[in-house]
């Protein structure tokens, strides 16, 4: 899939936003945990992603109710659903001046159609090691979910499944998407959202 960039300036995709608050203390701490002078541009976004995947609960893995949203909140929580740990990893690169964007997929809510759709956050990542866009998927692996770093082929959580009519959204937005943001906002419980209230379409 060719993927296509909301904003033609690469400026655009370091910005600091409400969800993405990477000067808050605690995203510079570990920021600078995860990096030091031996540590290449690649190193860290695959030791950032990991982090995320493998650090940060999947809020609907261990059955929370607790809804987090903003970066630093997803950090001291230890836990949020794909969005808000898309959220987490944007800040802890674009701390370290990495662009990196937000991808969305729309995916079956369960394994087959009859428990509707949801859309699905992930990243993009521009490195200028390699001077393109890849994308990652941290929302956490399980059995059946493998998502892994990967230059070449793409390792996401998901594979689109055409005759489910799941789909790619090609745009790599600058800032979280409103319908994700909003939804977040406006629930409580997130088992109850996760099940009945996420966006089914960007």
């Amino acid at each position: 899939m060719q993927l296509i960039a909301q904003s033609g300036s690469v400026e655009d995709y370091l910005c600091e936003t409400k969800e993405v608050n990477y000067s808050h203390p605690s995203i510079q701490q570990l920021a600078n945990e995860l990096y030091n002078s031996s540590v290449s541009e690649t190193e860290l976004v695959k030791i950032a992603f990991e982090y995320v995947r493998d650090q940060i609960a999947h809020s609907w893995d261990i059955q929370s109710s607790r809804i987090t949203c903003i970066a630093s909140d997803v950090l001291l929580y230890q836990e949020g659903i794909c969005y808000a740990k898309s959220n987490l990893l944007c800040a802890i690169l674009r701390c370290k001046g990495i662009p990196t964007g937000f991808c969305y997929q729309r995916l079956t809510l369960g394994d087959t159609p009859e428990m509707g759709y949801c859309i699905h956050a992930l990243n993009s990542v521009y490195l200028s090691s390699i001077g393109r866009w890849i994308r990652l998927d941290a929302r956490g692996n399980k059995p059946g979910v493998n998502a892994k770093f990967s230059l070449d082929e793409e390792h996401l959580a998901f594979q689109i499944r055409d005759y489910y009519e799941e789909m790619d959204y090609p745009v790599m937005y600058t800032a979280p998407h409103p319908k994700t943001i909003d939804v977040l906002r406006r629930h409580s419980d997130c088992i109850q959202m996760y099940l009945h209230g996420l966006p089914t379409e960007i």
